[in-house]
């Protein structure tokens, strides 16, 4: 008799040999003990995880001649043509192979018949997802609403391929990977059935290279069994699958954690000469690496099949735990990087000596733990504009403290307008004389002290806190009434206007203030974006702004250059103009033009915005 290999041989025949999946069992079993049975059951998870076999089983217990129940007797014709694959009553059909409509439409075709023999007929539909759009249309009634003696068993390893429709039609059990430790427990029992000699370790390597797969698992105790000469020895299962002894491995980590580079580069000379998987060195190091932190954390919790405990604990006790926990970091993320570079062994050495390269330069001991943390120096007080009051005639004008100066506005020269210019006059007080100067805040009461105090000053707005200074507004003895219209744009960035309003007020220019009303005109070809409703919401945002009630006043009318579009149509043509004759000047940039015999697009230079200059200048 040809040789069976173990995958095959050793096949759960029943739920009581299965291993794991008990959170997919306990519901499987209980429908059946209790007759609550679905139509429509979908098994998803990776390969080798048993998705096929709880279905295979799933079908005997379904047509079990000893009658419905979870477990089968395995002995009737039943149960054996079903072992076997000989049942004429389970359609075991594989969608990779058959994914056009007219298959699928073959398949229900005969649906509505009887089984021939047994209790059910069942359909088993692996890699369920390889159907195509028209197959799982053609598949949708039936599944839903199938004759009484069929049974739809589903399993795919991505399900996420499967319509909504499909899915919501089924019963999904997702199976999850093996433990390790049930790998290697279920090879345990197997090799010990076939009389082969194992080591524990062997077991390990093997568990660990299947990754969660119990096919995987047996397919390389097979393969093992073949290179050993029929029996696994660990130093023969790691030379078979590429991986490096544990041993050396612990050693490059002592070197590593003690920063030794000549003996690092001398063991990776050692585990190059056995032609191993660097990639799979990268990870059983960051396994060591773990399994140290865990002896620093919760020694109780230390893995006892490991068996150089005693190293672990010494690296534990001898290594800092950022050390530790930085090394393991690199480990994990150059597995990565082995793949990019020229060569896999270079890419390995690079990943160690960058351990050892990016250590701390300073270690925080316990006793450092304790110490008080160091106090953060308080940030220098921002002026605060004091109030002018008017002073009798010849009175000497009232100074403030000095404060510390403010911090530079974001655009040079920027004049803004005065909270106080909007404050009502009285007792004759002029506007000239509501200025802050920068650094101290004088109360001017003398004309003549105006003009030489609104150079290069600025006041601070009411509520805001003091975070961003605004220039004053000069106020014109001779008209009586606020002058400096230019001074508008800059008010309105501070308003923190939005959506349709900021295109409305953006179009206006300043007219005039009296009296707590400023009075704005909006350009006429803007006048369709204007509504009555937003005239109040622009004066809660003034009010808000100077801190005290304004009322607006909006007329339609001509506009001059000094609305806050114009101001940012010259401020961009400005910026433009002066990235175009930096970049003339530049002679870094005239020599990669000469060298590559290049030009300068017209119009491809962008000048960076208002919002980026003053982002940069703070």
């Amino acid at each position: 008799m040809s040789y069976q290999v173990l995958a095959r041989k050793w096949r759960p025949a029943s739920f009581g040999e299965m291993m794991g999946q008990q959170h997919v069992l306990r519901a499987l079993i209980n429908a059946l003990d209790n007759d609550r049975l679905h139509h429509a059951y979908l098994f998803t998870g990776t390969r080798g995880v048993g998705k096929t076999t709880v279905a295979r089983i799933l079908a005997k217990c379904l047509n079990c001649e000893r009658g419905v129940s979870a477990t089968p007797c395995g002995e009737c014709a039943s149960c054996v043509e079903i072992a076997e694959g000989r049942s004429v009553d389970l359609l075991e059909v594989d969608a990779a192979s058959r994914t056009k409509v007219e298959d699928t439409r073959d398949l229900l075709d005969n649906v509505q018949y009887a089984p021939t023999r047994s209790r059910y007929k069942i359909y088993l539909i692996d890699e369920v997802h390889m159907l195509s759009t028209h197959s799982f249309n053609a598949l949708l009634k039936t599944l839903e609403e199938p004759p009484p003696h069929a049974k739809f068993l589903l399993a795919t390893t991505d399900p996420q391929k499967l319509p909504a429709t499909i899915l919501s039609r089924c019963l999904q059990f997702n199976l999850k990977n093996m433990l390790p430790e049930e790998v290697v427990s279920r090879l345990e029992h197997i090799l010990g059935e076939e009389q082969v000699e194992f080591d524990a370790e062997s077991l390990q390597l093997i568990a660990r290279a299947a990754e969660g797969s119990m096919r995987d698992a047996l397919s390389l105790t097979d393969q093992a069994i073949a290179f050993a000469g029929g029996r696994l020895v660990a130093e023969e299962v790691r030379a078979m699958l590429g991986t490096v002894d544990r041993g050396r491995v612990l050693t490059l980590a002592e070197a590593v954690l003690a920063a030794d580079p000549a003996r690092v580069l001398e063991q990776v000379r050692h585990i190059a000469e056995h032609a191993p998987d660097y990639a799979a060195t990268l990870s059983e190091l960051g396994a060591i690496l773990h399994q140290v932190t865990i002896a620093q954390m919760v020694p109780e919790a230390l893995d006892p099949a490991w068996s150089e405990q005693a190293r672990l604990i010494e690296l534990a006790t001898s290594a800092s735990p950022d050390e530790v926990q930085l090394c393991y970091q690199l480990a994990v993320s150059g597995r990565g990087e082995l793949a990019m570079a020229s060569d896999p062994r270079a890419g390995l050495e690079m990943v160690l000596l960058r351990m050892i390269a990016f250590r701390p330069a300073v270690v925080i001991d316990d006793a450092a733990k304790g110490a008080p943390p160091a106090k953060k120096p308080e940030p220098p007080a921002l002026p605060v504009a004091t109030p002018a009051t008017s002073e009798p005639s010849g009175a000497p004008a009232s100074r403030s403290a000095p404060v510390p100066p403010s911090p530079a506005p974001s655009m040079p020269d920027r004049e803004r307008v005065s909270p106080a210019a909007l404050a009502p006059r009285s007792n004759g007080e002029s506007a000239e004389n509501r200025v802050v100067s920068r650094g101290a805040a004088p109360a001017v009461s003398d004309e003549r002290a105006a003009p030489d105090a609104s150079e290069g000053s600025e006041a601070v707005l009411p509520g805001s806190g003091g975070s961003q200074p605004m220039a004053t507004e000069i106020v014109s003895p001779e008209a009586g009434h606020l002058a400096a219209k230019a001074d508008w744009p800059r008010l309105y960035e501070r308003l923190g206007l939005t959506g349709l309003l900021a295109s409305v007020a953006l179009h206006t220019e300043w007219v005039g203030a009296a009296d707590g009303r400023v009075r704005l005109r909006l350009d006429e070809r803007n006048a369709t974006l204007y509504n009555d409703k937003q005239r109040p919401v622009l004066a809660a945002a003034l009010s808000k702004t100077f801190g005290r009630p304004i009322e607006v006043d909006i007329e339609i009318g001509t506009v001059g250059e000094d609305t806050p579009a114009a101001y940012r149509a010259r401020q961009a043509e400005s910026r433009l103009a002066a990235a175009e004759a930096a970049l003339a000047t530049d002679p870094r940039l005239q020599s990669l033009l000469d060298d590559f015999d290049a030009e300068l697009i017209p119009g491809s230079i962008r000048p960076p915005s208002m919002e980026q200059e003053a982002h940069e200048t703070q």
